[in-house]
C-alpha cells in the first residue's frame, strides 16, 4: 500500500484558524508547490463538504485543486498509494481516526498536510484538530480579520441560530470576529 523503501521521512503539518482565515488557500499553495516540484500528490476532503465543489478543495477565494471526496478517514489509507504527500482538507469533520490515519501516512515516509478549524463557533477546540496539533511536527496558525473591529480575528461566529455543532456554511453562515468581539457577543 504504501511505498516500502520511502528515503524520505514522513511528517504531519497542521494549518487551523476560524473561518476565512486562509487554511484552504495555505492548504492548496502548498499541495501545488509539491506539484511544481514534481512530487506524486493526493488531496482528501469529507464528503459531506460539497459547499463549492463535490470534487474539489476550493478556498473562499475561488481557488481550487482536484481532490477525492471521503466518506471516513480509513478510506484515505486506502486511496494514499504510491503518493509523497497527502493533503486533507476540513479535518476538523472526520472522527478520531483520523490521527492514526495521519500517524500511519507519516510514518510510511508521507508527507501530510492537514487544514482544519481548530474552534468550532461555541469557541471550544473541534474534533480531532486538539489531537492532530499535540501529533503534529508542524503547525500552522493563520488568522482572519475580524469583521466588527479590524483586530485579528480567531474565532467564527455564527449568524444563524441553528445550535448544530456542524452546519456548513459561508459568508451567509459565519464571520470572523475576534477574543474580545466574541466575549461581547455571548454576553449579550
Amino acid at each position: 500500500m504504501f511505498l516500502e523503501n520511502n528515503k524520505h521521512k514522513g511528517w504531519i503539518e497542521v494549518i487551523c484558524g476560524s473561518m476565512f482565515s486562509g487554511k484552504t488557500e495555505e492548504l492548496i499553495r502548498r499541495m501545488k508547490r509539491a506539484q511544481f516540484a514534481n512530487l506524486k500528490v493526493e488531496i482528501f476532503k469529507p464528503s459531506i463538504d460539497v459547499r463549492y465543489s463535490e470534487e474539489e478543495v476550493v478556498s473562499h477565494d475561488a481557488n481550487a485543486i482536484q481532490s477525492t471526496p471521503v466518506e471516513s478517514a480509513q478510506n484515505i489509507l486506502l486511496l494514499a498509494s504510491d503518493v509523497d504527500v497527502v493533503g486533507i482538507d476540513e479535518a476538523q469533520f472526520f472522527d478520531d481516526g483520523i490521527i492514526e490515519v495521519c500517524r500511519k501516512l507519516a510514518d510510511s515516509g508521507i508527507r501530510v498536510i492537514v487544514a482544519g478549524l481548530d474552534m468550532d463557533y461555541m469557541g471550544t477546540p473541534f474534533g480531532p484538530m486538539p489531537a492532530l496539533m499535540a501529533t503534529a511536527e508542524y503547525v500552522t496558525k493563520v488568522h482572519a480579520i475580524c469583521v466588527r473591529c479590524g483586530d485579528l480575528a480567531h474565532h467564527s461566529h455564527r449568524l444563524t441560530a441553528d445550535d448544530k455543532q456542524v452546519l456548513l456554511g459561508a459568508q451567509d453562515t459565519y464571520q470572523p470576529i475576534c477574543r474580545h468581539c466574541f466575549n461581547e457577543l455571548r454576553n449579550k
